[in-house]
């Protein structure tokens, strides 16, 4: 549609047919704000809706345009792929693309971390760390850690840390020990037991809104797993590929895991991929036999297109330098939004690394509404003032969203290719936007004001 046409969203039949055949009730959920928009285009940090509006992306995907969108690279590379006629799904022996993208991740990850085991999504990468885990020890364990977010296959729910999303689906895999993050006590007391397969974490509990472990907790439970023979699965299918200013976050961790999964961004955001990377030993005592060499097999896992799309991936993080951009951009965006969001009675933090950072709403001692009724500020910040804020921000032209299992957490995670001017945009808006709302009844009288509008039309998207 072009830029005239004032078409509502409502009326795109994309959103039409999504609304019927797809998830009806998430295009009702939109709705009730009015967060409705049909998004039809996106180059690099910017994202067009079916009317021909521009938005910044403050969002990447969830963290898998860490290129930006249709990055030129990717899309010049995967041209040529299709010109050259390649198989595409290989069954009937070696996979060449597979070994030459292995390879390449070997040169990144260093040759402790030298097999590699591809999927399609992250929940499949985690997957696979699991069984590998449960193969190489022969226990069935697991730890997880309250808060983390590692998909929602029947076995990733299983390690899901928050109770509201396993519910549906119990009873789930048998074993599971959720501890609290970043608790070395905790872990150790579970991992005295000697049932433990694998304990995973996410070293920035994404879905929390970037929470930082404490300094060396990571090394030191790679050193207690490796002391009690259980496999320590990180997950940076989030964080991992340039977010937190390394390529992976580990490295500045002083440590590297048993197992490393990866997905998202490795996609170059055009063709989904994802890999379970670890040890050849590790490897080995999993699938290393007659009887076991095929138990971790996808038909579309590390199919040859998907295969160019990482390896290129991999070549314009390194070509760009855009780790060491996220870790010197995330710098100065951290500084300039505690600088100009300090004092707000409604921000209780700002926080993160490279380009991985989050602004928590709650209640502080600043205001008088909070002193007097801080149940009352928790609730409205926890249930309505991070989707309201971002909606906000969607209006201001700037996409963004609270994280799914903590929604007063902002998540602020723009793409690595982010420019220091579009930088400076991001910091105005959420400047503006949260400096309309200087206490709770603020924030009540538009949400309410909103919901009586969408109501009576009926909360159309």
């Amino acid at each position: 549609m072009s830029p005239e046409d004032p078409s509502p969203a409502r009326e795109h039949p994309g959103v039409q047919a999504y609304a019927r055949h797809v998830n009806p009730t998430l295009v009702k959920l939109l709705g009730v704000y009015g967060y409705g928009r049909a998004f039809v285009r996106a180059r690099d940090v910017w994202v067009w809706d079916h009317t021909g509006r521009r938005y910044l992306d403050a969002l990447a995907c969830f963290g898998a345009a860490n290129l930006g969108h249709n990055h030129p690279r990717i899309i010049a590379r995967l041209k040529r792929h299709l010109d050259e006629e390649h198989l595409n799904f290989v069954h009937v022996g070696p996979s060449v693309h597979q070994g030459a993208l292995a390879a390449r991740l070997v040169e990144d990850t260093g040759p402790s971390l030298d097999v590699a085991l591809f999927s399609n999504s992250g929940a499949e990468a985690v997957e696979g760390g699991l069984k590998l885990a449960r193969a190489a020890t022969g226990r069935s364990g697991l730890a997880y850690c309250a808060g983390g977010y590692h998909g929602t296959t029947l076995g990733t729910l299983s390690i899901l840390g928050t109770a509201r999303m396993r519910r549906p689906f119990e009873p789930l895999l048998g074993g599971c020990v959720e501890l609290p993050f970043g608790d070395l006590g905790a872990l150790k007391k579970a991992l005295e037991a000697k049932r433990l397969a694998a304990f995973i974490v996410d070293p920035g509990l994404c879905e929390m809104g970037a929470l930082e472990p404490p300094a060396g907790y990571l090394a030191e439970a790679q050193a207690l797993c490796t002391r009690y023979g259980t496999v320590l699965v990180l997950d940076e299918v989030q964080v991992g590929l340039g977010r937190t200013g390394t390529l992976f976050a580990y490295q500045q961790e002083g440590f590297v895991p048993d197992v490393l999964c990866l997905a998202k961004s490795l996609s170059g955001a055009v063709a989904p991929i994802a890999c379970t990377v670890t040890g050849s030993a590790l490897h080995a005592r999993a699938f290393g036999s007659l009887d076991r060499y095929d138990a971790h097999f996808s038909t579309f896992g590390g199919n040859a297109f998907s295969c160019a799309a990482a390896h290129e991936t991999l070549e314009v993080l390194r070509d760009e330098g855009l780790p060491e951009r996220s870790r010197a951009l995330g710098a100065w965006l951290l500084g300039a939004l505690r600088a100009r969001l300090d004092g707000h009675p409604l921000v209780r933090a700002v926080r993160g690394r490279g380009l991985f950072l989050a602004v928590e709403l709650g209640p502080t001692d600043k205001g008088w509404v909070s002193r007097l009724a801080p149940g009352v500020v928790e609730g409205v910040a926890r249930t309505m003032f991070g989707q309201w804020a971002a909606v906000r921000l969607l209006e201001r032209g700037v996409l963004c969203q609270p994280a799914s299992q903590h929604w007063n957490v902002l998540k602020v995670v723009p793409p690595l290719t982010l420019q220091r001017a579009e930088a400076e945009t991001l910091v105005d808006a959420f400047a503006e936007v949260l400096g309309e709302y200087q206490g709770v009844g603020a924030v009540l009288k538009d949400v309410t004001g909103r919901l009586g509008r969408q109501f009576r039309a009926g909360w159309s998207f």
